[in-house]
């Protein structure tokens, strides 16, 4: 049968060396599953693969879409789902095809393992008014209102994420359905065998890692990338921890040391809900990211 291999963990473990490792030793290529990477405007702030690292092993959905273009889970899953048949051949080191998806990104990578509800892609002239009621009527009015039209996810919906309420609103005006009743929560079953690995470390050693990575970030050119993004600031691509620290940097509400010092915090912030999220999956088995050898041999067993 078929298999999968998912490789993920919280940001700056050190999931793309070992995964371009893995990748070398069957032979195989890497399904990236990280939702910013995929565009191609913000390299640094993403962390994404270099283009050696890309010459090394071919990555698929990294710099593949630009900054402007809708993509969301569900277009992923389905992308992914018709990559995959291409791609599962039998490798050098194993009778067995396989293929491997890696990246951090928890509902890109539940999309693909279990499958997403299916939710209508959003009319462009609904999404700009309700960008347009956003910025005139603020978020408390929009929370009032999903709190009528769809009380069972208002009552479970992060209150402070104004993507989230605005999706679920959209939902409910394009279709005249609560957003709600499209979730069911139901498990696909797949045609192939997945074998999950979270990489972890020692929580202090992680942090310092993330912290040494942000100002690698900023060496490398991350206040001119995010200065770059400043006309599209409004897009949800870019409500994302790097760019949004550094667009309050540009607007003067913070000095630049207290915009790296945020992205660091920020950063560490998302590894533990990372973290947090991975532990509700029994079926991740969990390795150092320099234990290689005892990862090759798990998923060799695993085939």
């Amino acid at each position: 049968m078929n298999s999968l291999i998912v490789i993920t963990g919280p940001t700056g473990v050190g999931k793309t060396e070992l995964c371009l490792q893995i990748a070398e030793h069957y032979g195989i290529d890497i399904i990236n599953a990280d939702s910013r990477q995929i565009f191609a405007e913000i390299p640094i702030g993403t962390a994404a693969p270099t283009a050696e690292q890309m010459q090394r092993v071919r990555h698929y959905f990294v710099g593949s879409h630009h900054i402007g273009d809708y993509y969301s889970a569900s277009s992923y899953e389905q992308d992914v789902l018709k990559l995959l048949p291409t791609l599962q051949h039998p490798s050098p080191n194993t009778h067995h095809p396989i293929t491997l998806l890696a990246g951090g990104s928890m509902m890109y990578i539940d999309a693909v393992c279990n499958g997403i509800d299916d939710i209508p892609n959003i009319r462009e002239d609904i999404r700009n008014e309700m960008k347009r009621r956003l910025e005139e009527e603020g978020l408390d009015a929009l929370l009032e209102e999903l709190s009528r039209l769809d009380p069972e996810h208002y009552a479970i919906v992060d209150r402070k994420n104004p993507r989230r309420i605005l999706h679920a609103l959209e939902i409910c005006h394009q279709t005249g359905r609560t957003y709600t009743s499209f979730r069911t929560g139901e498990k696909r079953k797949r045609p192939f065998n997945i074998i999950k690995i979270g990489l972890n470390r020692d929580r202090d050693e992680l942090y310092e890692r993330i912290n040494i990575r942000v100002l690698d970030m900023m060496e490398q050119g991350l206040e001119q990338e995010a200065r770059a993004m400043l006309p599209y600031r409004e897009l949800n691509a870019l409500n994302t921890v790097g760019y949004k620290e550094m667009f309050q940097y540009f607007d003067g509400a913070i000095p630049l040391e207290e915009a790296i010092r945020q992205i660091q915090s920020n950063s560490r912030r998302y590894a533990r809900k990372q973290l947090t999220w991975y532990k509700r999956d029994s079926e991740i088995k969990w390795f150092s990211p320099e234990n290689i050898k005892e990862i090759i041999n798990y998923i060799d067993f695993r085939l």
